[in-house]
């Protein structure tokens, strides 16, 4: 491996552990499990903009960063035999796939969270 695919291996290394850091105790303390799993009636931390999202947001203002040199670099005629090519092309991947994974996960879980909140409630026409 080439310089710029090691160097993205320790950057990527390191968002994860400052994701991880920051989403485990948040889980723990706001998420409600029942019988191990979700209980989205008593969770109401879906229903609203949380660190998840300030998460996501970071890394796709991060993501759009470096596709936008990656884009720079490959217009100036650098290949992937260039380290910065190589650390943006491993950057841009890794990030578009996990804010594409969380963001069905967001999606699908506040689904659930207003399903439950609203399947409490009586109908009007009832």
């Amino acid at each position: 491996m080439d310089i710029g695919w090691i160097v993205s291996l320790v950057v990527a290394s390191i968002w994860v552990v400052v994701i991880v850091a920051i989403i485990i105790p948040f889980d723990r303390k706001h998420i409600v499990r029942e019988n191990r799993k979700i209980n989205y009636k008593k969770t109401t931390i879906y229903l609203r903009w949380n660190v998840f999202d300030t998460i996501t947001f970071t890394l796709g203002i991060y993501t759009i960063g470096c596709v936008q040199a990656l884009n720079l670099l490959i217009s100036n005629g650098k290949d992937v035999t260039n380290p910065y090519v190589q650390f943006f092309t491993n950057q841009s991947q890794v990030w578009v796939i996990i804010i594409v994974i969380y963001s069905f996960l967001r999606i699908s879980s506040t689904l659930k969270s207003i399903k439950a909140h609203l399947g409490d409630e009586p109908n009007d026409d009832e």
